[in-house]
This record gives C-alpha cells, sequence and structure tokens, in this order.
C-alpha cells in the first residue's frame, strides 16, 4: 500500500537562499533577554519550518482520531497521514520496501528497539562492539543487555583528532562479535566516520551493523542500499521535525526474525488467555496509539526538505563551520575538541580558567544559546580529560553575523573573568 508519498521532482528544488529560508523558521525571530535569538543548539534539537507546525496544528483541527482501527472518515485520514509518512521516509532514506521503516519515540528508543529484540538472542560471552565516541543512547542499552544476558560490551578507540582508530577494528571483530553499534556521525565532535569502509569490514565477517544516525541525517542524505546497513536509527526532532518521533530502518531479514520490543494492540495477530502471535513487520513493533500528530509534522519535514537544494545547504553549513573554527582558533586559550577531518557543522570547544557552564550562561544572556556539559557523552570527556565542553552546532538557516556574535559574546566572557 502506497500512500500520498511527497518527493520533490528536480524542478520543485528551488536554489538555496539563506534569506527565505530563515523566514520559514517563526521562531528564529525570537528574541532572549531582549537581544536577538542567536540558536546554536542544532544538535540537540533543529527548529520546525512553518509547514511543520501547521501539519501538526492540522491533524488536530480536522483528522484527530485513531490510526489502522477505524471504519470512519477521520481515521482514515488519519491513517494516510500517518502512513503516508513512512513511504516519504522510506524513499527519502532510499529503503527498499517500507515494511523496513518503523516508527518509534527517537533514536534512544529505536536503538533500545534492537537491544531488546535482536539482542534477546545472544548467548553469554557473545559480544557487542561499539565506539569510544557514542552518545549514551547507543552505550547504555548494550550495557544493559550485558547485565541481562551475560555478553561483553567493546569499544574501537579514538585517536587524538576525535577519529576513529580504524587499524584497531580487525583485532576487535571475532566469532564472538555479534553486533557493530556505532554513530554515523559524533554528537559532542562533529566526526563524519567511514561508515562504508567500516560496514564492509564488519559484513566480511558475518557482522550486522547498527548506525545511530541521529547526527547524520540533519546534515546529508543517507541512502540505506548504498550503505548497506542492517540497522539505522534516527530522531524527527534533529531532522526539523517534531519531538517524540523517530525511525529504525532494518532490513527484512532482521526484522522479521525479531520478536516485538513491547506488547499492546495493534501488533498483534491472535489474542487469547492463553497465547498471542504477531503481525510482521513493521507494525508487529509499534503498540499502542503512536504519535500521529508527530508523524503528520515529520512528513512534512521530509516534504520541506525535498523541495529544498540540498547540496547549496551542505556547502552553507560547511562554510560556516571553517569560518566559525577559524574565529575561534584565534581566541586565546581556547582549544577544539575534535579535530577530525570530517565534519559536520558541530564544534566543541573549552577555555582556560573556565567552566563551559558558565560560558553557556553567560553567552545565553546575550541570546546566544550553545550546549553545555558532557553531552550524553562522558567517555568522549574522558578520553580528553575535560569535564564538559561548550559546544556550538549549526544548521543551514544560521548566519556568518550570528558567528561574528559568538566571537563576540566569547571576548566579552573571558575578559569578565580575567
Amino acid at each position: 500500500m502506497n500512500m500520498a508519498t511527497t518527493v520533490a521532482s528536480p524542478e520543485t528544488v528551488l536554489p538555496f537562499n539563506l534569506e527565505r529560508v530563515r523566514a520559514d523558521f517563526p521562531i528564529l525571530q525570537t528574541t532572549a533577554y531582549g537581544k536577538p535569538l542567536v540558536y546554536l543548539d542544532n544538535a540537540a534539537t533543529a527548529q520546525k519550518p512553518q509547514a511543520v507546525i501547521d501539519a501538526t496544528s492540522d491533524y488536530y483541527l480536522h483528522s484527530n482520531a485513531n490510526v489502522h482501527r477505524g471504519v470512519h472518515y477521520l481515521s482514515d485520514q488519519a491513517t494516510r497521514l500517518y502512513e503516508g509518512a513512512r513511504d516519504q521516509i522510506c524513499t527519502y532514506i532510499n529503503a527498499i520496501h517500507r515494511s523496513q521503516v518503523v516508527f518509534t519515540k527517537g533514536t534512544t528508543d529505536s536503538i533500545n528497539l534492537v537491544a531488546h529484540s535482536f539482542g534477546e538472542k545472544l548467548k553469554p560471552g557473545d559480544e557487542v562492539l561499539i565506539s569510544g565516541m557514542e552518545h549514551h543512547a547507543n552505550i547504555v542499552p548494550w550495557h544493559l543487555l550485558a547485565m541481562r544476558r551475560d555478553i561483553k560490551v567493546r569499544a574501537i578507540p579514538l585517536t587524538d583528532a576525535g577519529e576513529l582508530d580504524l587499524e584497531a577494528i580487525p583485532a576487535l571483530l571475532n566469532e564472538r562479535t555479534k553486533l557493530l553499534a556505532l554513530s554515523h556521525v559524533s554528537n559532542a565532535l562533529g566526526t563524519i566516520n567511514p561508515v562504508k569502509e567500516i560496514i564492509k569490514m564488519a559484513h566480511a565477517q558475518g557482522i550486522p551493523v547498527l548506525l545511530d544516525g541521529a547526527q547524520a541525517v540533519p546534515h546529508m542524505r543517507v541512502d540505506m542500499e548504498d550503505l548497506d546497513v542492517d540497522f539505522y536509527a534516527f530522531s524527527g526532532h534533529k531532522l526539523f521535525g517534531p519531538t517524540g518521533t523517530g525511525v529504525l530502518y532494518g532490513k527484512e531479514k532482521w526484522l522479521n526474525a525479531m520478536p516485538p520490543y513491547q506488547g499492546g494492540g495493534d501488533m498483534i495477530d491472535r489474542v487469547t488467555l492463553e497465547y498471542s502471535t504477531w503481525i510482521e513487520p513493521p507494525h508487529r513493533f509499534e503498540p499502542g496509539t503512536p504519535n500521529i500528530a508527530g508523524f503528520a509534522g515529520l512528513g512534512a519535514a521530509i516534504a520541506y526538505l525535498n523541495q529544498m537544494d540540498h547540496v547549496g545547504a551542505l556547502a552553507h553549513e560547511q562554510h560556516l563551520l571553517e569560518l566559525a573554527t577559524a574565529k575561534l582558533l584565534e581566541i586565546p586559550g581556547l582549544r577544539i575538541i575534535g579535530t577530525a577531518r570530517e565534519k559536520v557543522a558541530v564544534v566543541s570547544f573549552v577555555i582556560d580558567g573556565i567552566h563551559p557552564s558558565d560560558v553557556g550562561t553567560l553567552l545565553d544572556h546575550r541570546g546566544i544559546a550553545v550546549r553545555t556539559g558532557h553531552h550524553c557523552a562522558q567517555p568522549i570527556m574522558d578520553r580528553y580529560g575535560v569535564p564538559a565542553t561548550t559546544r556550538a552546532s549549526f544548521a543551514f538557516y544560521n548566519t556568518e553575523a550570528e558567528i561574528d556574535v559568538l566571537i563576540a559574546g566569547l571576548h566579552k566572557v573571558i575578559k569578565m573573568f580575567q
């Protein structure tokens, strides 16, 4: 069943225009403490275009009903919105079949689904290989699995530049390795990992691969067929869609063999007082009433991105990254954490003698939103011997002028502490 798929044709894609794009995001007109908002916390969550806000509101205004189970008009409309979003995402990530696209609450939920449903077949002594740059969402579920199944979690080390030590990987992959779970892009460092190369290394030994794509999908087009990845997880709210929405892509051979993660309505084939049986994926993994309005909004986010000049948007982001990096390095006492050769528009840094929380608080009072702390990546902080960093993360709607405001704000912060 193919419902209301929205795919931009080449002639509908408009050349990237920063002024026009910024006009699509109403929150960018906000003031904070009387100052124009400079939003540089996009790696935590991205802002939403008006089209997404309208689609979410429109669901409640015109289509509010439960999906799949109703025979009436509103239920049919809601189901079309919900399943239409699945078709849009299927096309957007180039999955072969819509059954490979499971809706979840976000990246964390997606990874936990795999850890429970795929992980339950693991036996004592089996291993899951992660890396030293993972978000806690791709560490803690495997630790919980280790507690349940008596498996071992091992990690690929990092170089001083914040890249994976590729030479260490072959020795870490062995007959006990049952899954490699890896970030496509680091949330704390911005590093883009050479995932195609790593996937080939794992597949050569018959090891499936899960990628945490939360930080990748906002900055690049991902292609499931090209990657040949077994599982791919990402969040809607980082992709300019609503919070509480996420996607787990899985190869059919894995999803078909996996038991349900949770039980409830809408994922069953037959229920008696003695036993239950399940329907096929993806609905096997989607019990209960889903976030219908959220996925209507995520469908609108995909439609919005489909009409965008991705090449132009990425070029603009990379320009912002290069400009910000160059200007930050001119500040005495500032050190950038994560200097990989391939990065998305994320830059983390520390300033001698000033705690990142103080930096973030003082910048906030100048209208500048950055993220401070360990970024749910404490092993990275341990690796580089810092308790926390300040992180500025850019989206295609950010400007050169906002970088200048950030740099001026940092000079003010340093002057206050001197």
